[in-house]
């Protein structure tokens, strides 16, 4: 066998194995994510993080599997990263609309499985994250209520009818707790859009305001300029009067004189 074909068989053979053990510790992770953990448990969250490098390292392999099965891969991790983060939530309100974003994974991860381990851990995450918003509205023992939302996820077919009715009236609670939720947060975006538009509003009155301001600065400007240049001119006009009329004046004591002087000569003296 030639050198090359040797190498690329030895690829496809290491490509291969890192897709086992990757199979082999998602499925360990999901079997973990199912079962019920301490709040100190650490493995689930070291093998989510080993499951992302050994991940990113099928990614980059050159006899990879079908985008189809590595974006498969891929919805899993996300989903246990998802999972892993919720969990870590304070209130178990988040923690439930942090559940309704996750994804699960489409297609099981062994041959064992009927349906997607994945899907399964969703339900039961979601079933106790709805009985512990229970517990908070009821004042119960959360981890109580927890038992018996598992319990009723498997045996819901063998309630007895006073557990059906209890069960019916908790779910019409819980019901109306989120549409009263949804109803705050309709009010709340109806407000946010009211102030919005009233803001624009204010806005635009004020840029009008702005507008009238600075143009009747403008008009006062130039009417400083006009009637400045109209009192130059009238002062102008004032000493050119002022100047004639001085002129005149002094013509006119000039010729009285000189009338008087001739009046004089012409008429002398009486004796």
């Amino acid at each position: 066998m030639a050198p090359g074909a040797e190498a690329s068989s030895g690829a496809a053979m290491a490509a291969t194995r890192l897709e086992l053990n990757l199979m082999r510790l998602l499925s360990r992770c999901e079997a973990l994510a199912a079962e019920r953990r301490d709040p100190e448990e650490w493995r689930l969250e070291k093998y989510v993080a080993a499951l992302e490098d050994m991940l990113r390292e099928l990614k980059k392999q050159s006899s990879k599997p079908a985008p189809e099965l590595l974006n498969e891969y891929s919805r899993k991790v996300d989903f246990l990263k998802g999972l892993l983060e919720a969990e870590k939530l304070s209130s178990s309100t988040e923690k439930a609309l942090a559940n309704q974003f996750l994804a699960p994974g489409r297609t099981p991860t062994t041959a064992k499985e009927r349906t997607p381990a994945t899907k399964t851990v969703h339900l039961q995450t979601k079933a106790r994250c709805t009985g512990q918003m229970r517990s908070e509205l009821l004042g119960t023992d959360p981890l109580a209520t927890d038992d018996s939302e598992e319990l009723n996820i498997r045996k819901r077919k063998g309630l007895t009818s006073d557990e059906k009715q209890s069960a019916v009236e908790l779910d019409a609670v819980l019901q109306h707790h989120q549409d009263m939720q949804e109803k705050l947060a309709e009010e709340m975006l109806s407000l946010a859009r009211s102030l919005k538009n009233n803001t624009l509003a204010a806005q635009n009155v004020i840029k009008q305001d702005n507008q009238t301001l600075s143009h009747s600065l403008r008009m006062a400007d130039q009417n400083f300029e006009k009637l400045k240049d109209e009192s130059d001119r009238l002062e102008q006009h004032a000493k050119k009067s002022v100047n004639w009329l001085l002129w005149i004046m002094l013509i006119v004591v000039c010729f009285i004189f000189i009338s008087m002087i001739l009046f004089i000569r012409i008429f002398p003296k009486l004796k």
